[in-house]
């Protein structure tokens, strides 16, 4: 415990495939760590836990986290947690009320002043809530060596690529985000109180969002997007789709970004049934339809109408199919699109899988085809476009030959477009939004139309100033190439170069680093890779993003695999266990199956890295021993293949956890440096070693069966425990 009352290390508990695994490998963690003198405790960041947090008198985990990653002694390993769309916000209540929790409905359309602070408090609990309060930080992502060394080694399945390919990236070509942002940085006469209004043609001015506070070098942005326009692009890319024979995907991130993604998601499902919502307005209206639900939502409130009812309009949506082009699939045996559930097919993840497999997607009959990838504003597109265009003349990327991408990702503080749901809006009326100084200059102005997506955005100078200090240390320390990934053209990133250029040229580094637009670094980083060298990409927050999905899954076949290292900017330590989401269908092939095929190997590097931060920090040289056995542990579950299978009768999360708990055991018994530990360890290695077979036999006993959670957002424990833990013989060792 340290010396602040609170545990040693917090371990976040989270949803769906990560929290089911940390019901097997959080007692291990912590077994072990007893040992030491470590503690471990836990903090509730779920969905689940963040909704009774806010309607019940559950603790505010999250809120008292957000409060100790601003302090030095933080050590926090955060594992993937759910950025709630409205479908899953709504799930999670519907389960949470059937356990017999108070909490209200979700208010659609909230018309009382209570529904309106339930709407609101629900707003604060959905989307990308968790990254923006804990990441006081910039980000560190990079694959750990031994990960990397085992992926050359074995590689993973890529997807043929060749030049006559049709699968293609298209963006809008002017009024989107891109084109029309704004930036400014905030000078000291300028810095204090600010507010975003918006004025309608009739005069008539309304204060969308008050109290904004700007200090002194922070760069304000502001864009919007035309309705108008992103209709009528919608339009003609789901002509072309048609006509050349592709697919049809949209990608977006409808969790990130978590008012402006789910807007642009219903318009292009209203594009896509623009006959079956042209035929049915008044049925729709009635029944509450809103497009940014998606086409599930959609058929939900269908399935209320009579039958005969009900059964006209199903036969409307798929003579639209018929009339459309083939879409891309979610799950093509279930019939689900890309367009049922927004936060079905995310850009981060979808992208990445599409490119790895070639360009392809599944199609509704169940077969692979090309794809025409629909990606409305052009700020990041250029880098998924460039990769399939280099891919289409080089070929597949060979994961056994290649180098490495790591990224600095400038997140801290909220930077960049992820930080601005508060400040986003859709325009009620034709009319001006504008952001306003308390001085009553007007620093950003646009004409807007009824529709329109606005948004600003903020980076202040302190996170961006430690991002680019962070790059520096890391170039040094690898001697890699170096990219700045900023477009001189775009106004946000032209304002970021005025702080870079003065930074490297101070430290004298200007000939280590090149500042490049998105399009040109991926070409370039493609090419370094392809020679087997490494590249270091140093990345806004959404490009961070992206691309910790996007090279490490071309690389190591996922992304869960990245060792994620925050360097909190009050000198604590957040360890993120990599990019790799929170797997909602490992949970179904657990609850159907009773086989986890999640990977802990992004907990196990984590892991390590906090005990070595916590030795660095506190002088504790037990963590340092405890470090370096969870490396070699790692390091053995790679050497021996005990990673999960994915399918049941194949190993799974649990096997890879036990031979985890071994070699840990086996590395702290042997080691010389701390001989209290070998003598503790070195019998409980040996009773592991000895009942190898029989708990694995335990392990595997119940596998193919299905097996019941207690629920899916806020699974029962006892019956969590029970199926994650079905060893005796293991949780006897371990105690």
């Amino acid at each position: 415990m340290s010396d602040t009352g609170r545990p040693d290390i917090l371990y976040t508990k989270v949803d769906e495939a990560p929290e089911l695994a940390s019901a097997s490998l959080l007692p291990i963690i912590q077994s072990f760590a007893k040992a030491a003198g470590i503690s471990v405790g836990t903090k509730d960041i779920s969905l689940a836990g963040r909704v009774l947090a806010a309607f019940t008198d559950h603790p505010n985990d999250l809120a008292e986290l957000g409060e100790l990653v601003k302090t030095p002694d933080a050590n926090v390993i955060k594992l993937p947690n759910i950025s709630a769309s409205v479908p899953q916000l709504k799930g999670a209540i519907a389960e949470l009320q059937s356990q017999g929790f108070a909490v209200p409905d979700y208010p659609e359309d909230p018309a009382t002043d209570e529904e309106k602070d339930i709407r609101e408090k629900y707003d604060a609990i959905k989307g990308s809530v968790v990254n923006p309060v804990l990441r006081e930080g910039n980000s560190d992502r990079r694959a750990a060596k031994a990960v990397k060394n085992y992926a050359m080694a074995n590689p993973h399945s890529m997807g043929k690529w060749t030049s006559d390919s049709k699968t293609t990236v298209a963006s809008m070509s002017g009024n989107d985000f891109f084109s029309n942002e704004v930036s400014a940085t905030i000078t000291s006469e300028q810095a204090g109180a600010a507010r975003i209004e918006f004025e309608d043609s009739d005069g008539s001015v309304t204060v969308l969002k008050d109290g904004l506070m700007l200090e002194e070098g922070t760069v304000v942005d502001a864009t919007f997007m035309s309705a108008k326009a992103l209709r009528s692009f919608l339009t003609e890319q789901i002509e072309a789709s048609k006509a050349e024979g592709t697919l049809f995907s949209l990608h977006l991130k409808a969790t990130m970004m978590k008012v402006s993604d789910p807007i642009l998601f219903g318009h292009a499902v209203e594009i896509f049934l623009k006959d079956v919502f042209d035929k049915h307005a008044a049925t729709f209206a009635d029944l509450g339809v809103n497009p940014n639900f998606g086409i599930g939502d959609l058929e939900e409130k269908i399935s209320t109408l009579p039958a005969e009812k009900a059964a006209a309009i199903k036969a409307d949506i798929e003579a639209a199919y018929a009339a459309r082009p083939p879409m891309y699939m979610v799950n093509s045996d279930k019939g689900i699109t890309n367009l049922h559930v927004s936060s079905d097919v995310i850009i981060d993840a979808s992208m990445p899988a599409l490119i790895r497999a070639g360009g392809k997607g599944w199609g509704p009959d169940g077969k692979e085809a090309d794809s025409r990838c629909v990606i409305p504003d052009n700020s990041y597109a250029p880098v998924y476009d460039e990769t399939i265009n280099y891919f289409k003349e080089t070929g597949a990327l060979d994961p056994t030959t290649s180098g490495a991408v790591q990224n600095i990702g400038l997140m801290a503080q909220k930077a960049e477009e992820y930080g601005s749901h508060p400040t986003t809006f859709e325009a009620s009326a034709d009319g001006t939004i504008r952001y306003v100084l308390e001085s009553g200059e007007v620093l950003h102005s646009h004409q807007v139309e009824k529709g329109d997506i606005w948004r600003s955005a903020t980076a202040k100078k302190a996170p961006i100033e430690d991002w680019v200090r962070l790059a520096i240390s890391r170039q040094a320390a690898t001697g890699a190439q170096a990219i700045f990934w900023l477009n001189s053209e775009r106004a946000h990133d032209a304002e970021l170069i005025k702080y870079v250029e003065p930074i490297l040229a101070a430290a004298g580094v200007t000939d280590k680093f090149e500042i490049m637009a998105p399009r040109e670094a991926t070409r370039l980083t493609l090419e370094t890779i392809r020679k087997g060298e490494d590249s270091i990409a140093i990345t806004g927050n959404v490009l961070r993003d992206y691309l910790t999905d996007l090279f490490p899954i071309l690389e190591l076949g996922t992304s869960a695999k990245m060792l994620s290292i925050v360097k909190l900017m009050q000198g604590g330590g957040l360890f993120e266990t990599g990019a790799g989401g929170s797997a909602p269908k490992h949970v179904q092939q657990l609850q159907q199956e009773n086989h986890l095929r999640w990977d802990s190997l992004g907990e196990f590097c984590a892991l390590g890295e906090s005990f070595a931060f916590l030795a660095d920090t506190s002088g504790n040289k037990k963590a340092a021993v405890m470090a370096k056995a969870i490396d070699d542990a790692t390091q053995g579950v790679l050497d021996h293949d005990r990673s999960p299978g994915r399918k049941v009768g194949q190993p799974d999360n649990r096997d890879s956890h036990f031979w985890f708990a071994l070699y840990w055991a086996e590395a702290l018994a042997s080691q010389s440096e701390d001989a209290e530990l070998a003598s503790h360890f070195a019998p409980v290695a040996e009773k592991l070693r000895a009942g190898a077979d029989a708990i694995v036999g335990e392990l595997q006993a119940a596998r193919g069966q299905a097996v019941d959670t207690g629920g899916y957002y806020n699974p029962d424990p006892g019956k969590l425990a029970a199926i994650m833990r079905p060893s005796p013989t293991l949780n006897a060792i371990i105690g």
